[in-house]
């Protein structure tokens, strides 16, 4: 059914491929600044699809399978990205930034596996408060690595040592994420294992 809301969705999930080609170029900050506001519309829609299917009543099948799917799509494709063009790099420990957006990708697939092994059983996994914080921390590192690309200039020098502002408050959101990826996976897992005997 092609309500508002899924046509939001369907929208958000059209756009990653044009969102992965302007993020393509690392040195071209036109084209991040334009897909930072194509990753804050994209943003916009994911709150927006959501909330209008809850409060028309719309909310559907298609809805609840399409919104996950266009979240975690747009998620690895952006970290993909971001990892294959050297952004994900930084002062210090280098490209070691890579492995907290693997440790997010992981989890991801795991989630998503487990939710499709609980199904049949009639098992739901609630998101859990702390599950919607890794995603602010998620989205808000993403939209900084972006942003930090588009805003090269704005640096400020600690230690002797210069750092684009956006791009290292997405660099320590991204490892907040992970920790957090990790213990609201962790707590999925356990829920997943009771039903596992």
């Amino acid at each position: 059914m092609l309500t508002l809301p899924n046509i939001l969705t369907l929208t958000r999930i059209f756009a990653i491929p044009l969102l992965a080609f302007l993020l393509w170029w690392p040195g071209w900050e036109q084209g991040y600044l334009a897909a930072f506001v194509l990753y804050c519309a994209m943003g916009i829609t994911d709150y927006f699809d959501g909330y209008l299917a809850r409060t028309s009543g719309t909310v559907s099948k298609l809805g609840i399978f399409l919104d996950p799917i266009a979240d975690k799509i747009m998620v690895a494709a952006v970290i993909l990205v971001l990892a294959a063009q050297g952004v994900l790099r930084g002062p210090y420990v280098g490209d070691a930034h890579v492995i907290a957006g693997l440790i997010i990708l992981m989890r991801e697939i795991a989630v998503s596996g487990l939710r499709e092994f609980l199904g049949p059983l009639q098992v739901s996994v609630p998101v859990s408060r702390l599950a919607k914080w890794k995603t602010t921390f998620q989205m808000v590192a993403l939209g900084s690595l972006i942003l930090g690309r588009a805003l090269p200039n704005w640096e400020v020098t600690v230690g002797g040592v210069a750092a684009n502002v956006p791009h290292t408050v997405g660099l320590a959101t991204l490892w907040a994420a992970a920790v957090l990826t990790v213990v609201t996976g962790w707590d999925y897992l356990r829920v997943g294992l009771k039903h596992m005997d």
